[in-house]
């Protein structure tokens, strides 16, 4: 008989899940660097399968940031890890105001 778990053992980190995430992120970020941009791998949620990711240098003020998260970098990790069901970008920036 299978086990579920509570809630209260749901695993909070998948290493396995992060490290492929990030491998699939060194592939994209040799091109937004091209452009002085870049992207980094701030965290995976388990429970919604979110990755979070951080644009940086342009790419943190590209007007066309969200067309680059959806088309490009999400379906490039959604494509890889499967596990992925949505990327969400995090913007430090809109709480400095």
């Amino acid at each position: 008989m299978m086990q579920r778990l509570v809630p209260d053992e749901l695993p909070t980190r998948d290493e396995q899940i992060e490290s492929a995430i990030r491998a699939t992120l060194e592939h994209c970020r040799p091109f937004l660097q091209r452009d002085g941009g870049d992207v980094e791998f701030v965290r995976f949620e388990v429970e919604t399968s979110t990755a979070e990711v951080r644009f940086l240098g342009a790419c943190a003020t590209c007007p066309l940031m969200l067309m680059t998260l959806r088309a490009g970098i999400e379906r490039w990790v959604q494509l890889h890890v499967p596990e992925v069901r949505r990327l969400e970008l995090v913007r430090e920036d809109i709480w400095r105001r």
